[in-house]
């Protein structure tokens, strides 16, 4: 036998016993997995029965009744005498807390700050957004049924149901963090659940412009529209940003003023200290009672505010905002789906429409020329970056056709070697035809704002 065949036979055999470790190492955690799961499924029940007749948590605050309810729990394994190390008997703890109080495997990816989006679809895949990229996890329910007794968890919450005559609903968690469920009949590949994750502090101004998603001039011209009462809609696509750029604008609003937000699931978090929250109602199990965006919206005007703040104008409610606009409410915010600033009037027109009133085009098209005075339009880029790609004024109407004319924009140019998206921001160099009306207000638009001052990221 030559040298090389002997190699090539040692090579083999190498292989084959990598191969042999690989599987004993794979059947051990198969069955070490296997017992954990047996241990969980043993105790599940009796700690259950065990907190269902606890009375002395009843005057304990959140983090001393997460305490003592694990305490009690971590007793109970004790009792058992299970032959278990201290990490998996933690773990165990950990686990059947957040199965029975909390978002069972959800809890460590809601308590990720990395993590901006939770999506599970069907219970043994769920994909997170982490740094704008999507990735699947290794986290798994045990069963459908898991997932739906979570997903009752989290609507029951709010005052929601969710059931096969109601088989999707919109609903929040504690911190504000917006949650999509829907279950079978009309979805096919199990439950789902979609959080969208909010950070506990805000996003800031400062925090844009380091991520990259705004140059400073375009971000203190909008400081001065917001607080000159300029009517701003913020324009964009599914998870472009949209709310967190109008939770930003809404922190330029003074303190001093009184503010009505209207949202389906209440997310905004402004920092003011005159805030009405008002949130939508969905219709109950004999389909009265519900209250829906545009009831809120004619409910608004009657509360006296100086800002009207709507989180998403979707339908009809679209005529009473402008209405209200047009109607002396000054200053008021909202945003809407839209793939351009020009699409954002088509989409205005098409929902006026949807309120049921037989109005011409022209009409509605003066409607909307006459209340809103800016259009702001965010993106999401090919890196999971969110970036503001138009400042766009409302100049008025001519003829039949509403005039935009861009007062800044981002320029996309390539990609970095890192795969970071690589642009410049750029003002036109116009100066907006409503400069006249914050100077009436006592807001001055700075000169340097409209140099074409190029800021390259």
């Amino acid at each position: 036998m030559s040298l090389l065949e002997r190699l090539e036979k040692q090579k083999s055999a190498l292989r084959v016993e990598g191969q042999n470790i690989s599987q004993q190492n794979e059947s051990a955690t198969s069955t070490k997995q296997n017992n954990f799961n047996q241990i969980k499924e043993t105790l599940h029940n009796e700690v259950i029965n065990l907190l269902k007749e606890d009375t002395n948590s009843k005057d304990l605050n959140e983090h001393e009744k997460e305490a003592f309810y694990k305490d009690a729990i971590g007793t109970l394994i004790e009792s058992k005498e299970f032959n278990i190390a201290r990490g998996e008997k933690n773990r165990i703890i950990t686990e059947i807390y957040n199965d029975i109080v909390g978002l069972g495997p959800l809890e460590p990816l809601i308590n990720d700050p990395d993590i901006t989006e939770i999506m599970v679809n069907g219970y043994d895949r769920v994909y997170v957004e982490n740094k704008g990229k999507i990735i699947l996890t290794q986290v798994k329910f045990k069963d459908e049924e898991h997932v739906i007794n979570i997903i009752n968890r989290i609507v029951n919450s709010v005052g929601r149901r969710i059931d096969e005559s109601s088989p999707m609903v919109d609903a929040r968690l504690a911190d504000g963090s917006r949650v999509n469920a829907v279950i079978p009949p009309i979805v096919l590949s199990g439950p789902s659940i979609t959080i969208r994750k909010f950070s506990k502090s805000p996003l800031t101004v400062s925090d844009l412009i380091q991520f990259s998603s705004v140059s400073p001039p375009m971000m203190a011209f909008l400081e001065a529209c917001v607080k000159g009462r300029l009517n701003i809609i913020v324009s964009g696509g599914t998870g472009s940003g949209k709310t967190t750029l109008l939770g930003v604008l809404s922190a330029y609003i003074p303190n001093d003023e009184r503010i009505v937000t209207i949202e389906d699931a209440a997310e905004l978090q402004l920092r003011q200290d005159h805030v009405i929250t008002l949130e939508t109602r969905p219709a109950n199990i004999e389909g009265a009672g519900q209250i829906t965006i545009r009831d809120l919206v004619r409910n608004s005007l009657r509360m006296r505010p100086n800002r009207i703040v709507v989180g998403e104008v979707r339908s009809g409610e679209t005529l009473d905002m402008l209405q209200a606009m047009n109607t002396g409410h000054d200053g008021s915010l909202t945003t809407a789906h839209a793939n351009s600033p020009r699409d954002v009037v088509s989409r205005l027109e098409t929902m006026v429409l949807m309120s049921g009133l037989e109005m011409p085009i022209k009409a509605i098209r003066e409607q909307i020329a006459a209340a809103m005075d800016l259009i702001v339009h965010v993106s999401r880029m090919r890196d999971g970056s969110r970036k503001i790609t138009n400042i766009t004024e409302i100049v008025g109407i001519e003829g039949d056709t509403i005039t935009l004319q861009d007062l800044f924009v981002y320029r996309p140019g390539g990609v970095h070697a890192n795969g970071k998206s690589k642009g410049r921001f750029d003002s036109t160099g116009t100066r907006p035809a409503f400069a006249e009306k914050l100077n009436a207000s006592g807001i001055k638009l700075k000169d340097d704002w409209f140099q074409t001052e190029v800021f390259k990221w």
